[in-house]
């Protein structure tokens, strides 16, 4: 008779929570990257207009030229703080959803735990039960003979 675990539906579902609750982690730590990616430009973006701002100001230019370009550093500069309070936000959400996943990682690695606990007591009375059926036999021939 093979070993069947009583709960392994249970032990299934709490596998599908815990791949599900990574899943959604992931989605937050690649909406994180993309997000420092876009800070990253942003924070290029501002070097290399100050470096043309600074390369501008040596030469004569006409005065709308230098507002443009000051009008483009403090887009860049709102948008690099808006995408660091977005990734503030991504971040608390990182590590709720980590709490969320390492409690279903314990709930299915304790379910893993009881169905080897309990296969490891089903073989220990198979192998009683195989000897206790070999002792029968012997006992058995040994009273005939």
């Amino acid at each position: 008779m093979a070993f069947l675990f009583a709960l392994a539906t249970v032990m299934r579902v709490r596998e599908s929570i815990e791949q599900r609750e990574e899943c959604a982690l992931q989605k937050i730590q690649l909406e994180m990257a993309r997000v420092a990616r876009q800070i990253e430009e942003l924070t290029e973006a501002m070097a290399k207009a100050h470096v043309a701002r600074e390369q501008a100001l040596k030469r004569t230019m006409p005065g709308g030229e230098l507002q443009s370009m000051l009008w483009q550093v403090q887009t860049a500069v709102e948008g690099k703080k808006t995408l660091l309070v977005t990734l503030q936000g991504l971040e608390e959400m990182r590590l709720q959803q980590m709490k969320v996943y390492q409690a279903a990682h314990r709930d299915h690695e304790t379910m893993i735990n009881m169905c080897n606990e309990q296969r490891e007591v089903y073989e220990i009375e198979q192998a009683r039960s195989q000897q206790k059926y070999l002792d029968d036999i012997f006992m058995a021939r040994r009273h005939r003979g």
